[in-house]
């Protein structure tokens, strides 16, 4: 018999109705504790109900949640990064020049990606962030001597009066309450040309809620998403999906929910009004402006 077939027996077993109780309490005080950090629990139907389930915690309203984004992920890209690069590279060219980052922490995007682009002549690069994440942000970004950066802690009004040519989220829209893309654009005074959005939970059953232990004893309600139903919402609007990416470096498994685990997330790029790419377009060319090998 296989090593692999008694740990299936025995995983069979202990999620069975006999032992699923306590094997689902004792998993659920495992992912309260230290050695929970990253993991996900449970499934609910509502953000509200979500945060019912979990302490009280500042989620992702606290300062040292931020240690490793200033240290490191200012100053390094990761593979998930190489999609937005390539096209953001070529939305720069054609004149994009104002940002929109939601849940863009300290503005790791600009930092990082500024190595590798070259960024436009009167750059605006708007970051919208929860209070204490927005606070290190703005001390970093004079401690820089950064005027292109700047941030805000009311996301509904810098939609509302955004006037940005490119949006981005990445990994930031899930844990928003409400993430509907659509209900953006429709308050938005100017609909930018250009979405990016990165490090999705997308897959193909029901939309859903559970929850993630950040660490340092803060927790956050997530969204996971049906995938069509994501993306048809938005071209709905009137936009094109571009490209599309795997993020494997993501995953999300909801103990005792099979069926609602995610084995890869995903990367969405959608082009304002592009029916030239909807009806198949040029062939997709590296743009000039960008070395992943040469920082600048």
């Amino acid at each position: 018999m296989p090593y692999s077939q008694p740990i299936h027996l025995l995983r069979q077993f202990l999620e069975g109705p006999l032992t699923r109780p306590a094997l689902m309490r004792w998993r659920h005080r495992q992912f309260l504790s230290a050695e929970g950090f990253a993991s996900y629990s449970g499934v609910f139907h509502s953000f509200e109900e979500a945060r019912q389930s979990l302490p009280p915690s500042p989620e992702f309203d606290d300062e040292a949640l931020t240690e490793e984004y200033v240290s490191v992920r200012t100053r390094k890209i990761f593979a998930y990064d190489y999609p937005v690069l390539w096209w953001l590279a070529e939305a720069f060219g054609k004149g994009g020049h104002s940002v929109l980052d939601i849940g863009g922490s300290v503005g790791v995007h600009y930092y990082a990606y500024q190595q590798f682009l070259e960024m436009p002549q009167g750059l605006r690069w708007t970051v919208a962030e929860v209070p204490s994440v927005a606070r290190v942000g703005q001390r970093l970004a004079s401690e820089r001597q950064v005027e292109s950066l700047v941030f805000t802690t009311d996301l509904d009004d810098a939609v509302a009066h955004s006037d940005a040519d490119i949006w981005m989220a990445a990994g930031s829209l899930q844990y928003l309450d409400n993430p509907s893309v659509p209900q953006f654009l429709r308050r938005s005074s100017k609909r930018p040309q250009h979405i990016f959005l990165n490090k999705l939970p997308l897959y193909g059953g029901d939309t859903f809620v559970t929850t993630q232990n950040l660490g340092g004893n803060c927790f956050a309600p997530v969204h996971v998403f049906n995938r069509t139903e994501f993306v048809e919402s938005i071209v709905a609007e009137g936009f094109v999906l571009r490209d599309e990416w795997a993020v494997p470096e993501r995953s999300l498994y909801v103990p005792g929910f099979s069926e609602r685990n995610i084995s890869c997330f995903s990367g969405l790029y959608f082009v304002k009004g592009m029916s030239e790419v909807a009806k198949g377009g040029p062939p997709l060319t590296p743009p000039a402006r960008f070395n992943p090998l040469n920082p600048a």
